[in-house]
């Protein structure tokens, strides 16, 4: 059955996406302007610009193609006729302009938001020189935060006393890389393959909003987290693909402030709010709403949990930086459903999709009585 969605304008779904996108180009280039700085691709390796988009068609083809291998088994048909009709059924141009539209909407905020977070050195230099370490930045008062909420002793080092620095280094290490993986998948789910459209939306402008509001606490409340202000109490943790990683974030740092026009890369250190707690509060939430399986709210759920324990054991945050990190993607699931029409007064709830939308989560079938004939002729 083909699926039919109405007719919506590029972008129409993820407007207010578009619109933090924006604001936070606006702000960019400002910044960049006043300080004499360079605006970057923010991946290096693989453009974002191409690496974004080619997960999308990634998902798109891994839509299509199973399904057209599965049907193709028994039909008459050639394989590409087949791979044809299953691409009519599943991508009518509407879907295609909302995918393409949720994917650069987002790649806008994600691009302007490395290059913000890359400025925050020289929003904060005191006397025209950027700090390189630990000056000029809140991670004092965080510590003490910390401390105060842990009755005396510090997170990370209570962590490594309870759960030993071995095994639990190397977990924590795959979490963390787990979660950078996760991201972008999560968003080619969104827009690839879920089929309520409003769902999607809600997502994709709640991530919007946490790189938008992540990048405005970052340039108020600099920090670099505790691995960098204090690397004496991570000296014992084994080397992983972590440590590799914390290790060529601070040189890509020195580097920048160093030169930054001639260093060709951003430094990625900002630390308050956390927003790999803020994400993940935000996929949590958006599966309660949206009301997916329950081994995927509860696995959400836990691998928050270990998002929170991973980033904390690992020096990237403090623990109040969790917590701010928290209440952040909470917020920002608030607000996007309040944007994208998801809520019954300023309650967020799922709303249904327009007439001829197929939805994510099924819909409990109507009841046909004995005498009613589950299939009557049109009349």
């Amino acid at each position: 059955m083909q699926v039919r969605m109405a007719s919506r304008s590029l972008g129409e779904d993820f407007r207010y996406a578009w619109l933090a996108g924006l604001l936070m180009a606006g702000a960019t280039l400002l910044i960049a302007w006043l300080e004499d700085l360079p605006i970057r691709d923010p991946d290096s390796l693989i453009p974002g610009y191409i690496r974004f988009p080619a997960i999308v068609l990634g998902a798109i083809s891994l839509d299509i193609v199973p399904r057209a291998l599965w049907r193709a088994r028994r039909a008459p048909l050639s394989l590409w006729t087949v791979l044809r009709e299953i691409t009519r059924e599943r991508w009518p141009a509407s879907h295609w302009r909302f995918a393409v539209g949720g994917v650069m909407a987002w790649y806008l905020c994600y691009a302007t938001f490395r290059n913000l977070k890359s400025f925050v050195p020289f929003v904060h230099a005191e006397g025209g020189a950027p700090f390189t370490a630990t000056d000029n930045v809140y991670d004092t008062t965080m510590a003490r935060l910390d401390k105060l909420l842990w009755l005396g002793n510090d997170p990370a080092q209570a962590l490594h006393d309870i759960l030993g620095t071995g095994f639990a280094a190397h977990l924590f290490s795959a979490v963390y890389i787990i979660w950078i993986v996760l991201v972008p998948v999560s968003i080619a789910i969104a827009l690839v393959w879920t089929r309520h459209t409003a769902a999607g939306s809600w997502y994709v402008t709640a991530v919007a909003f946490d790189w938008a509001l992540g990048a405005v606490i970052y340039l108020l409340f600099p920090s670099v987290g505790p691995i960098y202000s204090d690397p004496k109490t991570f000296a014992g943790l084994p080397e992983t693909y972590v440590s590799q990683l914390q290790a060529s974030m601070w040189d890509d740092r020195l580097a920048v402030v160093g030169d930054v026009v001639g260093s060709g890369t951003l430094q990625t250190i900002a630390a308050f709010a956390s927003l790999h707690v803020g994400i993940m509060v935000t996929i949590c939430l958006i599966v309660e709403y949206v009301g997916l399986a329950r081994w995927l709210r509860v696995g959400s759920w836990v691998f928050l949990v270990l998002t929170v324990f991973s980033t904390v054991y690992l020096g990237w945050h403090f623990f109040i930086d969790a917590i701010a990190g928290a209440a952040l993607g909470a917020s920002t699931v608030w607000l996007a459903a309040m944007a994208t029409g998801n809520r019954v007064g300023l309650r967020p709830r799922l709303r249904r999709e327009e007439p001829g939308d197929a939805s994510l989560v099924a819909a409990p079938a109507p009841r046909v009585s004995q005498d009613q004939d589950p299939d009557p002729a049109p009349r």
